[in-house]
C-alpha cells in the first residue's frame, strides 16, 4: 500500500460502558486509534453534495493492517460518524478494506 494514497485521517472509536451518577450504565464512545486511509468509494448522495458527508450513505476506506478493528466499532471522518459493517484483509496483510455506513443512515 503506497503511503501517498493514504491522504485522509480517520479516527477509530469503540463503545465502552460507564456508570452515571444515578448508577445507570451508559454507553459512551471513545477514540482508541488514528489511522491514515484512502477513501475508495462513496455513495452517490455524497458525491452530489460536493464530497461532503451526507446524512446517509456508504463509504469504503483502505488502510494499513490494524489488528483489532471489529464491526462493533465506528469511524469518525470529516465530521461524520460511520458504523463499521465489514473489515476485510487485503492480500497477505498488505492492508485493510473497511466498509462503513453512516450512523444517521444505519438501521
Amino acid at each position: 500500500m503506497k503511503a501517498g494514497a493514504l491522504a485522509h485521517l480517520i479516527r477509530l472509536q469503540r463503545s465502552t460502558v460507564t456508570v452515571n451518577e444515578a448508577g445507570t450504565p451508559v454507553p459512551t464512545w471513545g477514540e482508541y486509534a488514528r489511522l491514515r486511509a484512502e477513501v475508495v468509494e462513496r455513495s452517490t448522495a455524497e458525491f452530489l453534495e460536493d464530497g461532503g458527508a451526507a446524512d446517509n450513505g456508504t463509504i469504503v476506506f483502505r488502510t494499513r493492517p490494524f489488528g483489532d478493528l471489529t464491526t462493533a466499532d465506528r469511524i469518525a471522518f470529516q465530521g461524520a460518524l460511520w458504523n463499521v459493517r465489514e473489515v476485510r484483509l487485503i492480500g497477505r496483510r498488505e492492508g485493510l478494506e473497511i466498509r462503513c455506513v453512516n450512523v444517521n443512515g444505519a438501521g
